[in-house]
């Protein structure tokens, strides 16, 4: 019996190595306050920040699964880029230039921050087999329409969901702090602040940089 379940063992090991640990769902705000520049802005900063080296390697390294959703007014947020595996820094470059092409699918409605919580939710049905959720927040304003994002808070954390966020901050709104009181949820969730659409390319890489890459914690003795 003992060859048996060792010849059992080399096979299903190989199994195990191409585990998903991350499915990273990237939502994008494309309500009415963003112009057209600035979302391309957002698309060209996502893609170049998917090019970038630390967060190409992390994603290969978990076999991350990647996907992109627009999102805006209410019954108004729609999966654009399909899930897919990172199993390769070809996928992740593929990933990117996708993520570049995709065509804006909504303009001039309102910001709908609980429902894209909601549809986000769901899209992870289809990579269940990932032990790790995130969902990654893009907004310029807080939610004017819908469901509240507070008020989804509670069904994310029974799925193991975690959503982050980065704040565009445009006005005196303090975005980030309604981010941070209102949206973000899960063990370590965090806000980013971008200054403007200008330095949301720097803010989104750091923020990627950040959420795929494995956090170390050194004990003190």
């Amino acid at each position: 019996m003992k060859p048996l379940i060792f010849a059992i063992c080399l096979v299903l090991a190989p199994l195990g190595a191409r585990a998903c640990d991350l499915a990273l769902l990237l939502a994008v705000d494309v309500s009415g306050s963003v112009d057209p520049d600035e979302y391309r802005i957002q698309m060209d900063g996502l893609a170049a920040a998917l090019r970038d080296g630390i967060v190409a390697d992390a994603l290969v390294e978990q076999r991350a699964q990647v996907a992109l959703l627009q999102w805006t007014g209410s019954s108004r947020q729609k999966q654009t880029v399909a899930w897919t595996a990172m199993h390769s820094h070809a996928d992740v470059l593929a990933l990117a230039d996708t993520v570049a092409r995709d065509p804006r699918i909504w303009r001039n409605f309102s910001t709908a921050i609980g429902e894209a919580l909601i549809v986000g939710q769901r899209a992870f049905d289809a990579v269940s087999h990932c032990t790790k959720w995130v969902i990654d927040v893009s907004g310029d304003g807080i939610s004017n329409e819908g469901v509240e994002p507070s008020a989804q808070r509670t069904s994310l954390t029974r799925a193991q969901i975690t959503v982050n966020a980065i704040a565009i901050e445009t006005d005196q709104t303090d975005l980030t702090g309604y981010f941070y009181e209102n949206l973000i949820t899960g063990p370590g969730a965090f806000v980013v602040t971008a200054d403007g659409f200008e330095d949301y390319p720097a803010q989104i890489l750091r923020k990627l940089q950040r959420e795929t890459t494995k956090q170390v914690t050194v004990l003190s003795e």
